[in-house]
């Protein structure tokens, strides 16, 4: 159980700062997340690891010489925004381009890509390699589909040593994706890890049980089985990576011995005892290998084996120094030099000058009263959101819809008060949203409030019609951007009844009211629906057959909010 923290919303952030206070000879802290303190002689390419906190070492303990130039940090186990991913790339790129290396999950997938294409469209080269080491998740004719877990560091050390030594982006990219696709680990849960402020584990198992198959987001195992020797688990652990052998190697191997987080290095080394011979009578030469806590889960009790099959290549990287807060190795060669060159962090946004009409301002003030009826329902309802996303996810979706939420909220005051209409109101509310909520709902509610504003305008109070169609721009940002469907187990699921049922009404002249009370129900009796269901997008997608008999918190969420706002929406009279 985490027992120090203050207020549990800020957990994230107050690590964070304490982390680069404590190590402030190597690293600094910029919007975002955290960079080397030193900048380069000449341009490198920028290695920018990424993701949700809870992890340390992972992300930002490897920061420094030989390994990653930045780390964008999300809040706990949750995607880090593309505001915050393009702010870090912004502070540490040199010149020679940006590499965003992370686990294959879908809200870093988004936002990382997203920030991607913010700066290609300035000028800036940036590539993403992703993780997918995990074998529990997807069978390997689905590689990559897998997640990225522990095998995240092997990857992310050769691509800082391969920029460290001078090679262009596309080099070190194509190193990275090398790495990944020799890369394989196999995990194990002996308990579940507990957030700040939780008085519960976000999982428990039986007694004298473990779950194979974990995720590093608090996820579950796959299945339960019982809790076996040490022996038995080693054996179990190794051969399951053997499995996955590449039909041609050269017998030399990355090997780490990952605790995630509860795991006592002693138990470790029990447990490598059996791991390592059993590799060398397979015929393996171990290279370097690593036991201990490298890529955690807070405090979860469990462990995690990964090999990587080295070539040449490889092993030159994976061996070369390094010098971060968190790991070391070798000499660098480096030396604090007298002077730190700051570079400024990337420009924040000029205060925006509204132009609206009165009506539109006036309609405003109804949008706004909409956000604040949303973020105190959805505070109310963390836990139990949590909790239905804890069944077979990593329990974040109530934390990322309260923060999300609340930033919106803010934002929207914020507008409001600056002479702000409708549809400027929303679409700040909607940025914020993306920004401060970070992970796949963050952003897609994000760019869904975004795309409902930009439809509303600044000009006049909507009429049924207009509200019908910020409806459709809504679920059509969304679907855009998620590529889910209905049926996938997914906010989709009851958004998009919401839009049909809403659509049909005002369409045929009932009130607007009426109208959108009548979705708000559709949407309600579709998310419940979703119980039945097995995801197939998402972080649950590993854990399908735990999702049965649990509704979609993501669905969930989405009708529960809507019924909330629509009163507010529909509150000034709308002709048709």
């Amino acid at each position: 159980m985490t027992r120090i923290f203050n207020d549990p919303a800020d957990f994230a952030d107050e690590a964070l700062a304490g982390f680069c206070d404590a190590h402030s000879d190597l690293v600094r802290q910029v919007e975002g997340g955290a960079i080397r303190r030193h900048r380069p002689a000449a341009p490198k390419v920028a290695v920018i690891t990424g993701g949700g906190s809870g992890h340390y070492p992972a992300f930002a303990g490897i920061i420094g010489p030989g390994f990653a130039d930045g780390a964008v940090v999300g809040n706990i186990f949750t995607s880090p925004s593309a505001q915050q991913a393009y702010s870090v790339a912004k502070a540490v790129e040199s010149g020679a381009g940006v590499v965003f290396t992370y686990g294959n999950y879908a809200g870093d997938v988004l936002n990382f890509g997203m920030a991607s294409e913010r700066l290609a469209s300035e000028g800036i080269q940036a590539e993403n390699v992703l993780v997918t080491d995990d074998i529990a998740s997807a069978p390997g004719s689905e590689a990559e589909k897998r997640r990225g877990i522990a095998g995240d560091f092997t990857v992310f050390k050769v691509m800082g040593a391969a920029a460290e030594a001078g090679l262009d982006l596309a080099s070190v990219v194509r190193v990275g994706r090398k790495a990944n696709s020799r890369t394989r680990t196999i995990g194990t849960a002996f308990s579940g890890c507990t957030f700040p402020g939780a008085d519960r584990p976000l999982f428990r198992l039986p007694e004298g049980h473990m779950g194979l198959g974990l995720g590093i987001h608090g996820e579950p195992g796959l299945f339960d089985t019982e809790l076996p020797t040490a022996v038995e688990l080693g054996t179990e652990l190794v051969r399951r990576v053997l499995e996955e052998a590449p039909t041609e190697h050269d017998g030399r191997l990355a090997v780490i011995l990952n605790g995630l987080g509860s795991t006592k290095h002693e138990e470790l080394f029990v447990l490598w005892r059996t791991v390592a011979p059993l590799l060398r009578d397979a015929g393996y030469t171990l290279v370097m290998p690593e036991v201990g806590e490298l890529v955690t889960s807070l405090d979860m009790a469990g462990v995690s084996l990964t090999v990587t099959w080295l070539d040449q290549e490889l092993e030159e990287f994976w061996t070369a120094p390094a010098l971060t807060p968190a790991y070391r190795r070798g000499s660098t060669g480096f030396s604090a030099a007298p002077g730190v060159e700051e570079r400024p962090d990337a420009v924040a946004a000029a205060a925006t000058g509204y132009s609206a009409t009165e009506d539109s301002r006036a309609y405003a003030g109804q949008c706004l009263a909409a956000l604040e009826e949303a973020a105190a329902l959805l505070r109310s309802a963390e836990p139990m959101l949590g909790g239905m996303d804890a069944i077979a996810g990593d329990g974040d979706h109530g934390r990322g819809m309260v923060r999300g939420s609340s930033a919106a909220l803010e934002a929207a005051r914020s507008a409001l008060a600056s002479g702000a209409g409708a549809g400027s109101l929303l679409t700040a509310g909607g940025d914020a949203w993306a920004d401060k909520a970070g992970g796949t709902s963050g952003v897609l509610w994000g760019a869904g409030l975004r795309a409902f504003g930009e439809r509303l305008g600044d000009e006049e109070t909507p009429t049924a019609e207009v509200l019908s169609g910020a409806v459709r721009a809504f679920a059509d940002r969304i679907t855009g951007l998620g590529k889910a469907e209905i049926g996938d187990k997914t906010m989709v699921d009851a958004l998009l009844p919401f839009v049909s049922s809403f659509s049909a009404s005002v369409g045929s002249g009932t009130p607007v009211q009426d109208a959108w009370a009548s979705a708000a129900d559709a949407a309600a009796e579709a998310a419940a629906a979703t119980s039945a269901l097995r995801p197939l997008k998402g972080r649950a997608r590993p854990l399908a057959e735990k999702s049965i008999g649990t509704p979609d918190p993501g669905a969930t969420s989405l009708a529960m909010v809507f019924a909330a706002v629509g009163p507010h929406f529909t509150a000034v009279p709308a002709t048709v």
